[in-house]
């Protein structure tokens, strides 16, 4: 078909990543759409978040004479046809029957990856089952007992996962208030995949422990030592200082991934757009970029890609789609995304997306810094 009947035709039943939101948002109970759109506190840094976007701009380049855009990528050992994984949103059952599954196959369908999470409806074995192509790492806590990290992990590596995605901003939950104005409780089955078989805790323990301020935290060359044992490439998730992303990859992190947790963690702290170029030139080549928070269609990921990201992920919007139409919905996601991410990489005269990495502006009038 030719690409403008596919963008525009009538018969097409989301033309825009802003139908795909529409439709979740009628499908889920109002409680279940606060518990996935709200942030933490005043929700400060979920709207910063947003509008960090707004201050960045792109400089066109005309007649440049720049070949097809291509989007094929490396990240973690993990070939991608497109640099986007999908988030590891728990609940995922909360938002479509076979939550994870769909998700799963695709983002296997589509050449996309996918960081399977802990705390969600589905095993990580069923996951790998359902999609045996996919490309897909494994997300943890670092929570007490370290035994059990390591046990998540060898199952993690004998499923075929190629790397961990570790959270390190989640000592404990954020404060938010939307959850708890709606006396929000959901289901602990839906957050219950990994957990309550074979001598292992509990999916209540673990949701105790990041209820509690009162639980130690882990240090980071706990966390490399813990790591190294369970023997996979990890990411560092939930990172926002070049500090901390250069102690990460000190422990031996071979990639960090950029998030304020998209705002539902510390209320007030900086927009994850605005902390990623620092942490990208902190970690140079030494470890890959990964960026998540507030990515809504696929110029706000090409934001993230002009500014230092190697990948970009999607949380809410991955969690839009998979609730507006289930797998359907979430391959739908993924095309338009791309078909976004082409078209600006076209109008900018790029053939891969690294070189909108010349292309990006901060506040057009102030210096043009980038």
């Amino acid at each position: 078909m030719d690409e403008s009947r596919s963008l525009y035709a009538e018969n097409i039943t989301f033309a825009t990543l802003a139908e795909l939101t529409a439709e979740a948002r009628e499908n889920l109970a109002p409680e279940v759409w606060d518990f996935l759109e709200s942030g933490s506190g005043e929700e400060q840094t979920l709207r910063a978040n947003r509008l960090a976007f707004e201050r960045r701009h792109f400089v066109p380049r005309v007649m440049s004479g720049a070949a097809a855009p291509a989007t094929e990528t490396e990240f973690l050992g993990m070939r991608l046809a497109v640099p986007f994984l999908t988030a590891p949103f728990g609940g995922d059952g909360l938002f479509a029957p076979d939550g994870h599954l769909a998700t799963a196959r695709a983002n296997a369908a589509r050449g996309a990856g996918m960081i399977v999470p802990e705390a969600g409806s589905h095993s990580l074995s069923e996951i790998a089952a359902a999609a045996p192509s996919l490309p897909r790492l494994f997300q943890l806590h670092p929570i007490e007992p370290a035994e059990r990290f390591l046990r998540l992990a060898a199952d993690a590596r004998a499923s075929g996962y190629t790397g961990l995605c570790v959270t390190v901003d989640c000592p404990v939950a954020g404060w938010r208030e939307r959850n708890m104005s709606n006396r929000f409780a959901p289901d602990l089955a839906h957050f219950a995949g990994n957990f309550d078989g074979d001598g292992d805790v509990g999916v209540a323990e673990m949701f105790t422990h990041l209820m509690s301020p009162d639980n130690p935290t882990w240090t980071w060359e706990r966390l490399g030592e813990v790591c190294a044992e369970a023997g996979l490439p990890w990411m560092a998730k939930g990172i926002l200082d070049p500090g901390d992303a250069r102690l990460a990859v000190a422990v031996g992190a071979s990639a960090v991934l950029v998030s304020n947790h998209g705002g539902r963690q510390l209320d007030g702290a900086i927009a994850s757009l605005d902390a990623l170029p620092a942490i990208a030139a902190a970690v140079g080549d030494r470890a890959e970029i990964a960026f998540d928070s507030g990515i809504r269609r696929g110029s706000d990921a090409a934001k993230a890609l002009a500014l230092g990201a190697d990948v970009v992920v999607l949380g809410r919007l991955a969690a839009h789609a998979l609730a507006a139409a289930g797998r359907a919905g979430v391959e739908r996601m993924h095309d338009l995304l791309l078909q976004e991410l082409r078209t600006i990489m076209m109008l900018c005269g790029c053939s891969h997306p690294t070189e909108l990495r010349e292309r990006i502006r901060i506040d057009v009038g102030n210096s043009g810094r980038t």
